[in-house]
């Protein structure tokens, strides 16, 4: 009898340690999905859905993704980066900008030389996002060399909420490009000036952003040029007044009596700021 009893423990105890003992075997591979939180299943749901055939799935998911605002969640989202559909990458870039700066702003550069404006567009803005340096020098670039506007544009904007003084030139180029195409000839040329005054208003709040002295020089040639788009003046009368720069206040009591009664009150203002910081310095 006691032999028995033996050889049955003995059968019961190999088969567990060899893994043949079938519940525990089927214990262990219901834990393995059951170990994931319930983050990371909606993750792994989303994730699964790149697969659908629909854009609109596939789009839905990325900003399911992005929407969570984990890094976790936006390396998930890297995948579509390479997706066939042009609103699917442009959504990914969004849906990634939750990682480390540094981290995103590498997986979303290659996208500034995608075929579609599309993309390259919300690539830029994105970058703007993570605030990361590393895309600097490439946003540059696109601010040169685009033949979109829209492009330029949010490589503009994008300089501005990194920054970094490396875009202070290159904007302040931005911002007088184009100065000889205002006023009449806007009127004369139709949608292309108009399209480059966006660009150039768009220069002149990044130059604000970045409050560099280097940006000054242009900022009031934009505000004395009586040809430039109203927005262009107006947003160099407030950039001036972030930089806070005395050499602005001539340029700026003249906007005073401008016709343009926001530009007035804008320069009013940013006159106000001026002689607050000057104020605040130190004697």
């Amino acid at each position: 009898m006691r032999i028995r009893i033996f050889s049955c423990a003995l059968i019961a105890f190999l088969g567990f340690a060899t893994g043949t003992h079938s519940p525990r075997k089927a214990s262990a591979q219901g834990t393995s999905s059951q170990a994931l939180t319930p983050l990371q299943r909606e993750i792994e749901r989303e994730s699964q859905r790149f697969a659908s055939s629909s854009v609109e799935e596939r789009r839905d998911a990325l900003m399911r993704l992005g929407a969570m605002h984990r890094p976790d969640a936006s390396r998930a989202a890297a995948a579509a980066l390479h997706d066939p559909a042009a609103i699917v990458r442009a959504t990914a870039t969004h849906a990634v900008v939750w990682l480390a700066p540094d981290e995103a702003a590498a997986l979303i550069l290659p996208l500034l030389k995608d075929r579609d404006e599309f993309v390259r567009r919300e690539a830029a803005y994105s970058l703007g996002e993570t605030r990361s340096p590393l895309a600097v020098q490439d946003l540059i670039t696109l601010l040169a060399n685009d033949k979109k506007f829209s492009v330029r544009a949010s490589a503009a904007v994008s300089l501005g909420l990194i920054g970094d003084e490396r875009a202070v030139v290159p904007l302040a180029q931005a911002l007088g490009k184009g100065a000889e195409s205002s006023g009449l000839l806007n009127k004369l040329r139709g949608k292309r000036s108009g399209e480059n005054e966006f660009v150039r208003r768009a220069a002149a709040v990044s130059l604000g952003q970045i409050h560099s002295r280097a940006g000054v020089p242009a900022l009031i040639a934009a505000l004395q040029d009586e040809r430039a788009g109203e927005d262009v003046r107006r947003e160099s009368a407030r950039s001036l007044g972030l930089i806070a720069d005395p050499s602005a206040l001539p340029a700026l009591r003249s906007a005073l009596e401008s016709h343009d009664p926001y530009l007035s009150r804008i320069a009013y203002e940013a006159l106000h700021k001026i002689a607050s910081a000057d104020a605040a310095r130190p004697t």
